[in-house]
């Protein structure tokens, strides 16, 4: 666990310096980068989770749960951002006028609606069921940690469709700072 919660918090410290590099240089070289780190972040997320459930022993049907949640967010992240890679910066290199609602970082876009789709809802959906799942009272900071990280996610997606795009920042304030946390006191359980 304590490889897994190391790798965790590398993953997530580099995908913030690829978007802080991305917000900085506004390079497609960054922007690259961070789509990148996006995919391979929600890989990392998949492993994280799934181990998480083995290691506190979650019942079968909330780790299928969380495993059927967290496939659907790397098939949806996946789909986002290959597609924006190799068609829709393709296609803007070769000079064709790709219309903003086919364009990652443009809200509303297919693009970034299937992005939010699988972090904001799925990765939500997986976090609360990794929450639920936690029943031992020395876990009490892994499950609130998880509830209110899914919690966050969930409100981000649905806020960006109802009520404002900005709303969305609650999303990675919930899967960007709070699995830390969670990555730290599972390395703490481990050592007990």
């Amino acid at each position: 666990m304590k490889k897994i919660s190391i790798i965790s918090i590398i993953s997530i410290l580099l995908y913030f310096s690829a978007v802080a590099m991305f917000l900085i240089t506004k390079t497609d070289m960054a922007l690259t980068l961070w789509e990148l780190m996006t995919i391979e972040g929600v890989i990392v997320y998949t492993i994280l989770l799934t181990k998480i459930c083995d290691v506190l022993k979650s019942n079968d049907v909330h780790k299928r749960l969380v495993s059927i949640f967290l496939a659907c967010s790397c098939a949806l992240t996946s789909v986002a951002h290959i597609v924006n890679i190799t068609v829709t910066r393709n296609l803007i290199s070769q000079g064709v006028n790709v219309p903003d609602y086919f364009k990652i970082g443009c809200w509303p876009s297919v693009e970034m609606a299937v992005d939010y789709l699988a972090w904001g809802l799925f990765m939500g959906l997986a976090f609360l069921c990794l929450g639920i799942s936690i029943k031992e009272k020395l876990n009490k900071l892994i499950k609130f940690s998880s509830i209110l990280t899914g919690i966050l996610c969930i409100f981000g997606f649905v806020g960006t469709l109802a009520i404002n795009e900005n709303m969305w920042y609650l999303a990675p304030m919930g899967y960007g700072i709070i699995p830390i946390i969670i990555c730290i006191k599972m390395m703490k359980l481990e050592n007990k």
